[in-house]
Parts: C-alpha cells; sequence; structure tokens
C-alpha cells in the first residue's frame, strides 16, 4: 500500500470517526484500514487519532496533518484530471450524494442512465433521508436541501424555489368537504409533519401579502416525522398536507391526491446544492453537480412556466 492509499484511507477514517464505516465506504476490511492509519502514524512519527471502543477523533497533529491532506488529495485528482478528455469521458470514482426522495425518485434517478452511460467508470452513491446528514463527517460530496439552509463552513448554491402544495385524497374531501377559504380550516384536519416526535407543526401555513409565511392553527390527530409516512397518512385520508410539489405531483396526476386552496398558497421554499469548502474539488464531483444542477433547475423552471395543478 502507498503512501497516497494510506492517507485516503486516514482521510476517510477521520471524516466518518470509524474505521469500521471508512472500511464498508473503501471496500477493505477494517484490519486493513487499521494497519494502513498505524503505518501511517508510524512513518510521521506522531499520533493522529484518538481510538476508544466508542469513538474515534483526530488528534491536534491529526487535524492539522488532516486538512494538508484533503488538500493534497484534490491535488492529485486535479492532477489526474489534467490528462483526461475534455468532455470528461474517462471520469472515474465514486460521488457520494444526498437529497430527498421525492428529488431522488421523480428528477435525479430518472436522469441517472444518461450520465452513466457517457461516463461508465463513475460510481454513484445516493443517499435518500428525512434526516440533515453531515457532509463532513459522512463522507457526502454534495447535497440538495429542499427549506433553509443554515450550516456554515459549507458552499450553498441556490438552483431556485419549488412550490408548495395543498393536498388531500379524494376520500378526506368526499367526507369532510373541500376548503374553499382559510375560514374552512376549522372544519379540517392536518397530518403534522414534525423532526421530533412529541412535538407539533405550526399548523397550516400560507403566504402573507409581504411574502412572509403565515401559519394557522388546525386539529390533527396524526403526527409522523417521516416523508413517506406524510405522504401515506394524506392517502389514507388522515388529513391535509403541505408539501414541495416535485414530490406530490405524481400523486395528483394518478388522482391519489387533489390540490386544495391554489389560491393560498405557502411560501415556496429554496432548493440548493451544498458542498465542504475545499480548495479544488475533483473533475468527477464539479461534472455531477453541475449535471445536478441542469436537472433540477430544468424542472424548477419548467414548474414555474406551468400551471398549477386543479383543485
Amino acid at each position: 500500500m502507498n503512501p497516497l492509499d494510506r492517507m485516503q484511507i486516514f482521510a476517510r477514517v477521520a471524516e466518518l470517526s470509524s474505521f469500521t464505516q471508512a472500511a464498508q465506504v473503501l471496500g477493505l476490511p477494517k484490519a486493513s484500514a487499521s494497519l494502513a492509519v498505524q503505518q501511517l502514524e508510524a512513518h510521521l512519527g506522531t499520533r493522529l487519532l484518538h481510538r476508544t471502543t466508542r469513538r474515534v477523533q483526530l488528534t491536534q497533529d491529526g487535524q492539522a496533518f488532516y486538512e494538508r491532506c484533503k488538500d493534497l488529495l484534490d491535488d492529485v485528482d486535479e492532477l489526474q484530471a489534467m490528462f483526461q478528455q475534455p468532455d470528461g469521458a474517462a471520469l472515474r470514482g465514486r460521488v457520494r450524494i444526498d437529497m430527498s426522495t421525492g428529488i431522488a425518485r421523480q428528477l435525479v434517478l430518472p436522469a441517472l442512465p444518461d450520465l452513466l452511460a457517457r461516463h461508465p467508470l463513475l460510481e454513484v452513491e445516493l443517499s435518500s433521508t428525512d434526516r440533515r446528514v453531515d457532509l463532513v463527517r459522512e463522507g457526502f460530496d454534495c447535497v440538495i436541501r429542499v427549506g433553509p439552509v443554515a450550516e456554515p463552513g459549507l458552499v450553498a448554491r441556490p438552483l431556485g424555489l419549488v412550490r408548495v402544495a395543498s393536498c388531500a385524497s379524494p376520500g378526506y374531501l368526499a367526507r369532510k368537504g373541500t376548503p374553499q377559504s382559510l375560514a374552512d380550516l376549522a372544519q379540517h384536519d392536518l397530518v403534522h409533519y414534525v423532526s421530533t416526535l412529541g412535538t407539533k407543526s405550526a399548523g397550516f401555513e400560507t403566504m402573507g401579502d409581504d411574502g412572509s409565511p403565515q401559519f394557522h392553527p388546525m386539529a390533527g390527530r396524526v403526527t409522523v416525522n417521516s416523508a413517506e409516512a406524510y405522504l401515506g397518512a394524506c392517502a389514507a385520508g388522515l388529513g391535509l398536507i403541505q408539501a414541495p410539489l416535485l414530490g406530490v405531483r405524481e400523486l395528483i396526476d394518478r388522482g391519489l391526491l387533489v390540490e386544495v386552496l391554489p389560491h393560498h398558497p405557502a411560501p415556496p421554499m429554496p432548493v440548493t446544492l451544498i458542498y465542504p469548502h475545499r480548495r479544488h474539488l475533483p473533475q468527477r464531483v464539479r461534472v455531477v453537480m453541475d449535471w445536478l444542477t441542469a436537472v433540477v433547475q430544468a424542472h424548477l423552471q419548467s414548474e414555474a412556466h406551468g400551471a398549477p395543478a386543479a383543485a
């Protein structure tokens, strides 16, 4: 194993705070990852990581070495990219990305075969989760976020705005009636979506005259903490929901959900591409980020010029 390989293993262990997870990501036995870091420490004459039975943490020397190590590894990727074809035909390696299930299913996965066909040596690891992943610690190259972004130290590339649709199932509307005004909400139920169970959402959201969010408290007997459960609860007739249109458009088109109160919209939600701040980005990451930007922006522009779904 050459010094660059050891540095790559060390960097991944440092990012994931785990030899086991780093070994899994790199496709190595855990013992090989541990030995590589030991050999690197012996060569440098300093301890880079504090190891306990519960966690792995960078030492002060390890933190300094990690920062220089990442710059060097990025420079190596950049140097190798100098000898690739201008159109990126020789892209190789893994790119790890995260996004919502709706964006993955509706936008990215349908377009992914074309990207992989153009870059046969490129590998993509795509995560879809309701929680906000830690880009650096979990080793993500970039993520697409829907909603406010407040993560210092990261680079944010705005992609646009997505419309929020208020929806209910046909069965629910047949039973409870279709709300025609905000005053009608008093007679309806809201499926509450929260990150932490035990709390309640602020209520039904609309956009004020100045563009600021306005909340209307609503009753609701069901609270969920995942996007799939949120859509499932609405489809089951348990109440109204409000979700990014890109996540519910297919269900609306299939008649499984119906958009309501389209003239009282919630504020649109920002869509942002986020990535760690690095002096250089590997060419494969730049290419994938530009591709993601084009795919998502094309959809947002199309949505912005389209007509609202029928109520």
